[in-house]
């Protein structure tokens, strides 16, 4: 994926951190308050105090752990996502490895992503920034991997291509290629387009298929077998 941040001058990225243990929030306050396009807001020890929270602070990305007391991270990721005024906040949701296969649900809830818990600090700082510029950031290690893993079992229920019908054979282009984690760049370079036309036809996609951000289009991509696992 293509770096990201923010312009010089711009205001700096709020963030809110969610999460149970007190040595996690403080190890990840003390990296972020370190760099100068990034604050942090505010902390929360739930679910419910990160929905909270958010509401009052507007928060530009939450880092949201997704097991906590009260109401979960994937709980949570849905009420911000349902939350009029909150449609710019992004949630990136915490994870460990091969415990939390409900990542998927929190991705359909509202999530813009996930990332290990064990990430160094570079890619932490990366993810942030990312979903800071209204992108999704997946995990690299785990990203289709563990999609394809969850939604495999799924995939049967659902009405594949009749979802897809709304969408253009461009777009239908696009989504796959976004399915298989291309950014803007990339997929203009596949199918001979500029970035900007990419970002349109991705847009659109969206728009039709109601998906939130990119991270819900790589769901439905792997979801109506549009990329196979």
């Amino acid at each position: 994926m293509n770096q990201a941040g923010v312009s010089p001058g711009s205001p700096p990225i709020r963030v809110l951190l969610a999460d149970d243990e007190s040595l996690v929030r403080s190890g990840f306050k003390v990296l972020l308050d370190l760099e100068d396009d990034i604050t942090v807001v505010g902390e929360a020890t739930n679910g419910a105090e990160a929905v909270e929270r958010a509401r009052a602070l507007r928060p530009d990305v939450v880092l949201m752990d997704i097991r906590m007391p009260k109401v979960d991270g994937i709980q949570a990721a849905g009420e911000i996502a349902r939350t009029p005024g909150l449609q710019q906040t992004r949630v990136l949701i915490l994870t460990t490895y091969e415990t939390d296969e409900y990542v998927f649900d929190a991705l359909q809830a509202g999530a813009s992503g996930f990332l290990l818990k064990d990430a160094g600090p570079a890619e932490l700082l990366h993810a942030v920034r990312v979903i800071a510029a209204g992108d999704a950031l997946l995990a690299p290690r785990i990203t289709r991997r563990l999609i394809a893993q969850v939604t495999a079992t799924r995939r049967a229920a659902q009405a594949g291509h009749d979802r897809l019908a709304v969408l253009t054979q461009r777009e239908r282009e696009v989504l796959a290629l976004v399915g298989q984690g291309l950014s803007n760049d990339e997929i203009g370079a596949r199918l001979f387009l500029s970035p900007a036309t990419a970002r349109t036809h991705v847009s659109r996609a969206m728009g039709k298929l109601g998906a939130r951000d990119r991270a819900q289009l790589v769901v439905i991509a792997y979801q109506t077998g549009l990329v196979s696992p």
